[in-house]
């Protein structure tokens, strides 16, 4: 290989376009910008996201804010609502399926209302400190997992 035989690689320089050099050119007399309208003028051009004076899509969208979307699924369970439970075990799945919370719903929390007369195990479901407390004095278990 000589310094004098280096060539770029098969297509990766292509000659510029000469506008407006004739009509052989095919790029002659308007320049391949077509005819009238704002972009065929010298300065013709429109900010980001105009419509032509159409209320803008980004205007038309109502705003969200930082409200979470997820918030509303996250619910939260009585301890008397688990004392009328007939299993010991609870997990996210048997409140779904007792009809205590919601099909769609992601995350439960039991909260410290009402009495809880008998001995259950929590998996995977929330509890407030109050809450706990009433379910470990009953002899029951919180976890996490």
């Amino acid at each position: 290989m000589r310094l004098n035989s280096i060539k770029p690689g098969a297509g990766s320089k292509s000659t510029a376009k000469r506008v407006g050099r004739g009509i052989g050119s095919g790029l002659g007399k308007t320049c391949g910008r077509g005819h009238k309208g704002q972009k065929s003028r010298s300065g013709g051009f429109h900010k980001v996201g105009f419509e032509g004076g159409q209320m803008p899509l980004q205007r038309r969208l109502p705003k969200r804010g930082f409200v979470s979307l997820t918030s509303g699924r996250n619910v939260e369970v009585r301890l008397s609502e688990l004392a009328g439970l007939p299993v010991d075990e609870i997990d996210l799945l048997t409140l779904k399926q007792a009809g205590l919370v919601p099909a769609d719903a992601l995350s439960a929390k039991v909260v410290l209302s009402g009495e809880l007369g008998k001995k259950v195990a929590l998996r995977g479901i929330g509890a407030t400190a109050g809450a706990k407390a009433a379910i470990e004095a009953a002899g029951g278990s919180v976890s996490a997992e």
